[in-house]
């Protein structure tokens, strides 16, 4: 089978069950494994590098208000690589080449690959799109035997948090202007221990106001914009501290946002389990405080 992988996530999950030979085409962004860099690239952004957040939340409303999309799709390195599956997403036209885009290139194209949308929107979704994309490529025992790792995994982070207060979370999924996390972002704070004081699990992103933020009163306030490193999370965090925008006294914690918590796949967990510790961190420290 040759597979053309449109997101990151399912390139990741595609290589982490064994189907990383299969893969022929990617996308700019797929960087995980780093063989996955190797492939041929397929689709590009037409945003400028070097834009500041809230230059990018700029270009992005402009755009979409145009009606113009954010990722092009190359039809000629596409029609070359005479795909039999081509795995994309109808989730969120920021985030990569959205299906409607995909069919008219394979139509113009006349090639006959299958499609494979993938749309999920909880941690629960994330997880059986593996069993999904398993299935798809004939490599369902691996995608089983890594989902079950992934939800024991979750297992020891759930039974680690136990009973008592949980702290007060912010995450932050962009920073200028603020927004609250939607989607699975608030389930992965509740696994962690905490409570997800802003936005709603399932549902999109918002934008609110600094205000909401202070009124929430969070214990800890996790800088997470969605497309950056930890790097580039923690140079966030920094400049919202040094600009006084946050609650005095909280914890602020930077996370590889596009690793662990944008992005629909396995490392999911993994901001899952980062979070419990600096949770469960932050319960101790406040329980000595009170002693």
């Amino acid at each position: 089978m040759r597979i053309v992988s449109l997101l990151p996530s399912t390139t990741e999950i595609l290589f982490a069950i064994g189907a990383g030979d299969d893969v022929v085409g990617v996308t700019f962004e797929c960087d995980e494994p780093a063989e996955a860099r190797s492939r041929t690239i397929v689709s590009t952004t037409s945003m400028p590098a070097g834009l500041t957040p809230a230059e990018i939340d700029a270009y992005v409303a402009a755009a979409l208000a145009r009606g113009e999309d954010l990722y092009g799709l190359d039809a000629g390195a596409l029609g070359g690589l005479d795909a039999d599956l081509v795995v994309t997403q109808d989730l969120c036209a920021v985030c990569a080449v959205d299906v409607s885009v995909v069919d008219d290139a394979l139509a113009h194209l006349g090639c006959t690959a299958d499609v494979l949308t993938f749309d999920p929107h909880t941690v629960g979704e994330v997880l059986e799109s593996v069993s999904t994309l398993g299935e798809a490529v004939g490599r369902a025992p691996e995608a089983a035997a890594l989902v079950a790792s992934l939800h024991e995994r979750l297992d020891v982070v759930r039974r680690g948090v136990g009973e008592g207060p949980r702290p007060r979370v912010v995450v932050l999924e962009w920073t200028d202007p603020p927004y609250a996390p939607g989607h699975w972002i608030p389930e992965m704070v509740e696994l962690a221990g905490g409570e997800c004081v802003l936005g709603a699990a399932g549902e999109k992103s918002t934008r609110v106001l600094w205000d909401a933020v202070h009124e929430a009163r969070p214990d800890v306030v996790v800088v997470a914009p969605c497309g950056y490193d930890r790097a580039g999370a923690q140079a966030q965090a920094d400049q919202l501290v040094a600009d006084g925008l946050l609650p005095a006294g909280v914890l602020v914690h930077a996370v590889d946002a596009d690793g662990m918590w944008a992005r629909p796949g396995p490392r999911l967990v993994d901001g899952v389990e980062e979070l419990a510790a600096v949770l469960a961190a932050s319960r101790a420290e406040s329980y000595s405080s009170t002693q």
